[in-house]
């Protein structure tokens, strides 16, 4: 019932937001003297804002259209590699840059957001290399015939996808994919596989949660599973192509992280309102650029979130040496020459400093000299991946230790 109920409340609501929309568009074309007026500069503001309050359930596009270079604006240019019925690996790259450009894996969370939220990652890679992204699809729209997707077959995607990209290349995963990237490496790692990663990036992911645990960390690790499978699953209506399929609905996830920070998402929509009744146009579209991402939400598959929950955030399977891929022991002892670099951000409140950091102890045939490690002063977990301090200070890490390891 909880999907219903939550489509009900859309159903009810679609007229009010929509007219608001409407209204707040009429009054922005109005004649100068009039839409300059303070009265219609308020209520056009509150139009605007109310029509903004709701979430989407579409991919928005990536939107990475060029990169600059010597002064020129070169094009992106966008691919699909390959599909299945739960994630796509697409290409970007710029066809007119010369010289070699290494091949990027960046692997993507699937937890709530679509990939898209990584764009401002992507935009970076993209001006000096050849980046695959991992696009993962909206489990209410992935018929019920086509089977289920838990934690194994998300490991099974990003081998494969390796294996499309093929030998040489190099691996960014971001956040929640952490864990089952450095598993996957290991796999691949063990059976030799050509395919293997020159290096590995893990950037504000949870190898280990039992360091520094975080708000989040403590909640996943205080109710049993089946409080999370209980309260946190429904089943997709059956207007959608996925109906049936059982799911952890985005709208809650990101209802979940929004509470965290209650006050923040409250007082930036209040800065949203100032900055358009006092004609800051460009403050306001700041704001609303990040929140037509933020409220841009996919569902996940049951079997996979209950999975990461019970493994990653409660057994703590890997960095016990527990884990398992298809009833094979995971050894990350196996990566043997695949370089790492951990990223973390020291103000992050979702994945706390060290959990990203404890890959280097699990790699214990890794040489020194081949693992790095990076601690981001002042950036929260967004600003790890994205944002000034991701462009200015983050990514030129990053290149300068993909470049170090490129054949």
């Amino acid at each position: 019932m909880l999907y219903e109920t939550y489509q009900a409340q859309r159903d009810l609501t679609a007229a009010p937001v929509a007219m608001a929309r409407m209204w707040g568009q009429w009054l922005d074309g109005l004649p100068g003297r009039w839409s300059e007026h303070p009265l219609v500069r308020q209520v056009s503001a509150a139009c605007e804002v109310a029509g903004r309050a709701r979430l989407v359930h579409e991919r928005p596009d990536f939107g990475v259209e060029v990169v600059r270079e010597a002064g020129r604006e070169l094009p992106v240019s966008q691919e699909l590699v390959t599909s299945t019925a739960f994630g796509s690996l697409l290409k970007f790259s710029v066809p007119s840059a010369g010289g070699h450009r290494p091949r990027v894996l960046l692997v993507t969370a699937l937890a709530g957001h679509f990939s898209t939220l990584l764009r401002e990652t992507i935009a970076a890679l993209v001006a000096d290399h050849d980046v695959f992204a991992t696009d993962w699809h909206n489990a209410r729209d992935v018929p019920l015939a086509c089977g289920t997707f838990g934690l194994d077959d998300y490991i099974d995607h990003v081998i494969s996808f390796l294996e499309c990209v093929g030998p040489g290349a190099h691996v960014v995963a971001v956040c929640q994919p952490c864990p089952a990237t450095l598993a996957a490496t290991a796999i691949m790692s063990a059976s030799a596989n050509p395919a293997r990663p020159r290096s590995l990036t893990l950037m504000a992911g949870p190898i280990d949660t039992r360091i520094n645990p975080t708000q989040v960390n403590v909640f996943a690790h205080s109710q049993p599973l089946g409080f999370f499978e209980r309260n946190f699953l429904t089943t997709v209506p059956a207007r959608y192509r996925g109906a049936r399929r059982r799911v952890y609905p985005g709208f809650l996830q990101v209802s979940a992280f929004m509470s965290m920070n209650l006050p923040r998402h409250l007082g930036q929509h209040i800065d949203l309102y100032g900055h358009l009744v006092r004609g800051h146009r460009r403050d306001a579209q700041t704001i609303i650029d990040f929140y037509d991402e933020y409220l841009a939400v996919l569902d996940m598959p049951a079997e996979f979130y209950l999975q990461t929950v019970d493994r990653v955030f409660q057994r703590h399977l890997l960095p016990k040496g527990e884990l398992t891929w298809r009833q094979q022991p995971v050894d990350t002892a196996a990566i043997v020459d695949t370089a790492l670099l951990t990223v973390e951000g020291e103000n992050d409140d979702i994945c706390g400093t060290g959990q990203t950091m404890a890959a280097h102890d699990l790699c214990t045939g890794l040489r020194a000299d081949a693992k790095h490690h990076h601690l981001q002063p002042g950036v929260g977990h967004y600003g790890v991946f994205s944002g000034s301090r991701w462009n200015s200070e983050i990514y030129p890490v990053v290149r300068s230790f993909i470049q170090a390891n490129a054949a």
